[in-house]
């Protein structure tokens, strides 16, 4: 009686483990980050290599001291708030943060070294981050330089922290969508002046766009087009800070102005580097 002998076919081998998709995705995370933080540090020293980062200081502090103090008349208001120093950030900002934003991209074309920042292991969207985060950390810095400003209202009264920190964030970020449009006119030229120029122009229309006087000789156009434009206007938002409101929306307002102007520099730069 023969016997059949049962032979098991040998198991398939396990497929290879997949790569974990979390766990690239977290290391190129990490390496944008690793990046833009290389970039913004490199822009930022370049801030304080030459005298100028010091000058610009001196000048916004001395400016807002005087239109707090003598413009804005701080002590003859008689109230313990800061309104007289917020209120001139707007106007102020309009050419200061445009000098510090035309040097951006501008610059880089101007000395050549566009081509190769370009051709360093970063995307671009980590160029413009890195640039952007690096002069918007500067513009922090000359901010935070006023806080002699809340030691005097403190000591001549009893003012309101909240509101003081939400004029603060406000103003904050304020600087940061002005700077985003001087980022996105220092993209178009390598002329810093022409792209000064251009980012008041700019800025200056969110500031006038929902101005009273603006909005009043627009009396011929339809109540829709009126509200259009003054929706662009940064001062209603701004305001709401002033009165120590955090408002979502003008919270994304902020962050809505920053997204376009940068989104729109990597579109910029892109043709410049296609071309």
């Amino acid at each position: 009686m023969s016997e059949t002998a049962t032979i098991s076919a040998p198991s398939s081998a396990a497929p290879p483990a997949a790569a974990a998709p979390p766990a690239l995705a977290a290391g190129e995370h990490t390496g944008a980050l690793r990046h833009i933080w290389a970039i913004a540090k490199r822009e930022l020293a370049g801030y304080f290599a030459s005298p100028v980062a010091y000058v610009f200081i001196v000048i916004f502090l001395v400016l807002i001291g005087f239109f707090t103090f003598n413009v804005g008349r701080f002590f003859l208001r008689n109230e313990a708030s800061l309104n007289s120093f917020f209120m001139w950030h707007p106007w102020l900002y309009l050419f200061l943060v445009p000098a510090v934003g035309m040097r951006l991209w501008a610059e880089e074309r101007r000395v050549g070294t566009f081509e190769l920042l370009l051709t360093m292991p970063v995307t671009t969207w980590q160029a413009i981050v890195g640039k952007f985060l690096a002069s918007w950390l500067f513009l922090g810095l000359a901010l935070a330089l006023t806080f002699p400003m809340i030691l005097t209202v403190s000591y001549l009264g009893d003012p309101d922290a909240g509101a003081i920190f939400c004029g603060y964030l406000g103003s904050f970020l304020l600087a940061g969508a002005y700077l985003a449009v001087g980022s996105m006119t220092s993209a178009m030229t390598r002329n810093q002046v022409v792209s000064f120029i251009l980012s008041v122009v700019g800025c200056l229309f969110l500031v006038l766009a929902g101005w009273p006087p603006v909005t009043d000789a627009l009396t011929w156009a339809p109540p829709w087009l009126l509200e259009l434009v003054a929706s662009f206007s940064v001062m209603p938002h701004f305001e709401s800070f002033q009165r120590g409101v955090i408002d979502l929306r003008d919270v994304v307002y902020f962050a809505l102005v920053m997204v376009f102007c940068l989104f729109t520099t990597g579109v910029i730069i892109r043709s410049h580097r296609a071309g």
